[in-house]
């Protein structure tokens, strides 16, 4: 439940949606999320959130977790994630080289303790700092990606948001890196794998990791200067800016508010989701600092004062309150040095640790009670409410095997779509999608939230009964001996997997630790997950299901610390919140002085001047950089070659060096067949393919299967425009060749992969469509979650409604996931409700179109990545698999889609003028801040679209439009997308949370000339060229976990692009010149078909209209 802000904008390569900023989140439901203010992260190795539950999205986000199956029920293993076979962090070097390497004596530490994390390869070693008592862990092993990140606990008092503010403020420049935002220019010119800070309820967390051993450094020199001297202390601008500040430019205007984090915050507390968040939070915590907002009230922003700003840095940011870390293969004796050279300018501060102690909250609410809110709505929306059910579950610290069994717990009843407390959830029917999502223990107390959004007034309190009721038959009955090992098995292969996709590993250490150590309890207890599980096995096979029925029982249903939130939907608290603020501005400007109102004016101008100004060279200078000699010139490849089978179906290899044992499988199905008239069906039919049931298993023993056997199994949709011969590589395309695919994507120990292609051979051909009442129940979701997504996310849907007008691949993604797929989401439920007959016709026709006898095996595709003795250990598995798959081995050939057009392509044409015109768009949603896109066709079909396109795009979005849209206009971002290997030659430009909407289209009206201003200073600068090369490269390049390496491989593969065209973009982007900056601008200036599309409320649109920015308007939320 925790919300946390972070800058947000840093962080990249893995698209994904929130919960885990934890370590070992890999063990859990879901994924980490830069959310910009409602960060719902975990943080111990047990923890066991998921992705759906999410309280906001934001512009970017790194990757997702995935995991193993036991049957400990009996002690005999059906899947033992003991073949995972060990981390690839543990080193081949003997423990006792690496011991000396990892322990390092140094005269200005205390070495307190150095232990081996077995489970990860990981030696650790904590120092303190004799001078200062700052806290260092050092980790040692043999990741390259190494990390560093230095944490300070911070206690807020009040919901100014000071903590967020500063988390800010101090990488605004510092006093040996004196340019206005060394963070910027990190971004400009690094290889970062990792750039970020965040911001929790009591803790502000800095991070940042590399590959590269320069830069490594250099962006540890920039942070750890930032946090400890940092400019925003002295300087009432840097708080002005990123915080809070009145603005006026006439003395005839309204003041208004502005400031980076008071705008971000706007954005949050318009999202119903964060408000009920945030309700649950505060209510849970009457007594201890969790019962403010450290991402900070929009209401409460602009109480915050300078010098209460500065003071909590004073109080907050000794060394002595701060937890500092390390992971990788760097020099030990390095980093001790490095941190020395600025802990060594402090002194001690007995008094900082004890300052910022959290206190605990003791369970005082003897009674449950009810509380009643608003959240806003728009004038369409239907009036539903969210129920919410919230309990405080610990007064004191869980031991590491309790923090697994309630982690466990939290899984049986929350952690799949078929668990016990979320099937009857959903089932009810008394609401539309599950909120809260249930167990969140990132603080210092853990808290359980769980109940329903688009609830029927009537049916509030029945959401609460349900709940109670469902949790007492649990605590009664308890679960069956193959509920457990599911549960059991997917948590062992998650721990035992460490799969944080292209997310540093050592940051998922760090934040793992960081959830004892930040409470001063050992950081090493949230990582040894061994014993843990050991313990809890032997619980299990002594009781069954007892110690979980005791959990339940103890923490849920006799705990009385529980409050229920009602949100209730208001049409007019939108309205009302604007008046409020205007109202509040205009009793501010009326109790000014002339000579008040004269210093604001100035101050506004004095600061506009300041953001407008570009750092000197010599400011500038001081930022450490890496030069283009530091770079890799050449591409890495990964394997992929074809297997010959006569199987009719295309096999594929990926033969890695280590796998661990695991392999990583993905099957595609060509769906060219399905009907055009039925994609809008086709999100539901996937959904149905593990969601339903399939052949004899229901819905719950089907994911009991997948749970027990696998690692985990997903089904997605692939649409991807292709070449066709003779077209020159780099081309724009015209859309029409596609290859569409349904991908199954799976894994499993090698020993295990027979079960894994049992279940992709079941849900494929048998899945169980005849279920109105969970197709009606997966539209209700869909329709939630959409509605939502707009007002936290429009960003996105403003730049897929964009994209849908220029080509045919964006125009079937917006058709299948866009803005207008709400309304088809709205017809499909009123169909299945009322007419379910010919919803299920159209499903089953999409599984007999995709199964089609004749031609079904030439469309299949079967790609496996694995080391050596793995793809040896699978093959006969892969054998069988092939040779019982549906279709004729010797059938006919599907038509070549990279020669020939697609026939939804052909159907998307005729559409595309009437459904995805070629005009200026609104979006109406309730929201105080806008989502502002303006796209184009920047390269037309035919043209060749060079590599040096991504170093230009990467600089403006990491330059003028950060300076413009963020610094200046007060967004909480503003960037730009140009793709120029996407083959479509479009152009975006999109703001986030930005409070305004007709200026920010003028931003990017002026982009072209000031590209112009700066492919001239570039011609005069090579280290600024250099730069922007430098971070282009930097995308380009990231640490790939296995499965990554073979997905990467296959795409490759795919696209038919050979090594020598890969290598040749990368040189092209290598060897950017200024005159690519200038071409780049006058295509900007040229751009055709230029259109906008903004999400944004009937208040900004009816401003921006007298502004001369006139949309047509659609009612949406």
């Amino acid at each position: 439940m925790a919300l946390m802000a972070c800058i947000g904008i840093a962080m990249r390569r893995d698209a994904g949606r929130t919960t885990t900023a934890a370590a070992f989140a890999f063990a859990t439901k879901g994924n980490m999320s830069t959310s910009t203010s409602t960060f719902t992260s975990t943080t111990s190795a047990f923890s066991f959130k998921r992705p759906s539950f999410s309280t906001s999205s934001s512009p970017s986000s790194p990757s997702s977790f995935s995991i193993l199956s036991r049957d400990i029920s009996s002690s005999s293993s059906t899947c033992s994630a003991s073949s995972i076979t060990s981390s690839s962090l543990k080193s081949t070097v003997a423990p006792e080289d690496i011991e000396k390497v990892a322990v390092v004596e140094h005269p200005s530490y205390d070495i307190i303790k150095k232990e081996l994390v077995e489970e990860y390869g990981a030696h650790c070693t904590m120092y303190r700092h004799k001078k200062t008592g700052a806290e260092l862990l050092s980790v040692h092993n043999d990741d390259d990606n190494k990390v560093f990140g230095i944490t300070f606990r911070t206690p807020p008092s009040d919901s100014t948001g000071v903590p967020h503010i500063l988390e800010h403020s101090v990488l605004c420049g510092s006093k040996k890196y004196t340019s206005k935002e060394p963070f910027v220019q990190l971004l400009q010119g690094s290889l970062q794998t990792f750039l970020n800070a965040f911001t929790y309820p009591d803790r502000t967390c800095y991070v940042i990791a590399s590959q590269n051993d320069k830069d490594f450094k250099n962006l540890i020199n920039v942070y750890a200067d930032a946090v400890f001297n940092p400019r925003a202390t002295n300087d009432p601008m840097v708080h002005a800016q990123e915080g809070w500040h009145l603005e006026l430019e006439d003395k005839e205007d309204p003041l208004t508010y502005k400031g980076v984090v008071y705008n971000e915050m706007k954005g949050v507390y318009s999202s119903p989701d964060s408000l009920l968040m945030r309700e649950s939070q505060r209510s849970i915590f009457p007594d201890n600092t969790y019962s403010v907002d450290s991402g900070g009230d929009p209401v409460a922003i602009p109480e915050l004062s300078f010098e209460q700003f500065a003071d909590f840095h004073a109080k907050f940011y000794h060394p002595a309150n701060s937890r500092i870390y390390f992971w990788g293969d760097d020099d030990v004796e390095e980093r001790l040095n490095l941190m020395d050279e600025y802990l060594s300018d402090f002194g001690p501060s007995p008094e900082s640790k004890p300052a910022s102690q959290i206190e605990w909250q003791k369970k005082t609410i003897t009674e449950p009670a009810w509380e009643q809110h608003p959240y806003p709505i728009g004038e369409d929306q239907p009036e539903t409410n969210m129920v919410m059910v919230n309990w405080l579950m610990n007064e004191e610290p869980l031991t590491p095997t309790e923090d697994l069994i309630v982690g466990v717990m939290d899984h049986l009843l929350m952690g799949t779509s078929q668990s016990f407390l979320y099937k009857k959830l959903m089932e009810s029917g008394l609401g539309a999608a599950i909120t809260g999502g249930g167990l969140s223990d990132e603080l210092l107390q853990a808290t359980f939230s769980v109940g329903l959004k688009g609830v029927q007034a009537e049916n509030s309190k029945a959401v609460e009964e349900l709940v109670l009721n469902t949790l007492a038959e649990a605590a009664e009955e308890g679960f069956s001996d193959e509920e457990i090992a599911s549960a059991m098995n997917t948590i062992e292969f998650r721990l035992r997997e460490f799969n944080t996709g292209s997310f540093p590993k050592g940051l998922s250490f760090m934040l793992g630790a960081m959830s004892k150590w930040i409470y001063d309890r050992e950081p090493t207890d949230a990582l040894k997950f061994e014993e843990p599980l050991a313990e809890l096995k032997s619980k299990i096979a002594e009781s069954g299901s007892e110690v979980f029925k005791s959990y339940i029982k103890d923490y849920l249903v006799k705990n009385k610390h529980r409050i229920t939130i009602e949100m209730v939907p208001s049409k007019t608290l939108e309205a009302q919140q604007l008046k409020d603020e205007e109202d509040r501005l205009k009793a501010i400007k009326d109790s000014l002085s002339e000579e008040e109102i004269d210093d604001i004016i100035a101050k506004t101008k004095e600061l506009k001047k300041l953001q407008a100004a570009e750092d000197a060279p010599e400011d500038r200078a001081t930022i450490p950089s890496l030069e283009l000699s530091d770079l890799k010139r050449e591409v890495t490849e990964y394997p992929i070659a074809e297997v010959e089978s006569d199987s009719g179906v295309t096999v594929l290899n990926s033969e890695l060096a280590s796998t661990s044992g695991i392999a990583y499988v993905k099957f595609g199905v060509d769906i060219s067949g399905v009907d055009y008239d039925d994609l809008a069906l086709l999100p539901v039919f996937i959904r149905t393919m593990t969601e339903t049931g399939a052949g004899d298993l229901s819905d719950v023993a089907l994911s009991q299967k997948i749970g027990t056997h696998t690692g985990g199994l997903s089904v997605s949709m692939m649409t991807r425009p292709v070449r066709s011969e003779g077209i020159a590589d780099g081309a724009v395309l015209d859309g029409s060749n596609l290859l569409t695919k349904l991908i199954i994507t799976g894994k499993a120990t090698s020993t295990k992969t027979d079960e894994l292609f049992s279940i992709f051979k079941l849900i494929l051909t048998d899945a169980n469509l005849d279920s109105q009442k969970k197709v009606v129940e997966m539209l209700k979701e869909t329709k939630t979650r959409i509605e939502s997504s707009i007002q936290g996310s429009g960003h996105s849907y403003s730049n897929t409604r964009m994209k849908a007008r220029y080509s045919v691949p964006g125009f079937l993604n917006e058709k299948m996931g866009g803005i207008s797929y709400l309304k088809s989401v709205n017809q499909l439920l009123k169909d299945a409700e009322e007419d379910w007959d010919s919803v299920l016709t159209r499903l089953k026709n999409i599984r007999k179109a995709i199964l089609n006898e004749s031609t079904c095996r030439d469309g299949m595709m079967l790609h496996i990545t694995g080391d050596k003795a793995v793809l040896e250990t699978v093959q006969p598995s892969v054998d069988e698999f092939l040779s019982s798959l549906p279709g004729d081995a010797n059938g006919s050939k599907l038509p070549d889609f990279y020669n020939i057009e697609h026939p939804w392509a052909t159907r998307a044409k005729a559409d595309m003028p009437n459904l995805a015109p070629l005009k200026d768009e609104g979006f109406v949603v309730p929201t105080q801040v806008s989502y502002v896109g303006k796209g184009g066709q920047l390269y037309e079909q035919g043209e060749i679209v060079p590599g040096t396109g991504n170093v230009v795009s990467r600089f403006l979005r990491t330059g003028y439009l950060w300076d413009h849209v963020r610094v200046i206009g007060g967004a909480y971002g503003g960037f730009c997308t140009f793709d120029a290997k996407g083959g479509d030659g479009v152009f975006t430009y999109l703001s986030y949370r930005d409070p305004n909407l007709d200026k920010t289209l003028d931003v990017y009206d002026a982009t072209s000339d000031a590209l112009l201003e700066a492919a001239e200073e570039l011609e005069k600068n090579p280290d600024a060229l250099a730069t922007a090369i430098i971070g282009a490269v930097g995308d380009m390049d990231g640490a790939l976990s296995p499965d990554q390496k073979g997905a990467t491989a296959l795409n490759r593969w795919i696209s038919r692009e050979t090594p020598e065209r890969r290598q040749q973009f990368r040189d092209e982007v290598l060897n950017t010149k200024a005159s690519d900056f200038k071409d780049f601008a006058m295509r900007l200036k040229d751009m055709k078909k230029q259109s906008v599309a903004v999400v944004s409320s009937k208040a900004a649109f009816d401003a921006a209209a007298k502004a001369g920015k006139e949309m047509e308007l659609n009612q949406v939320v």
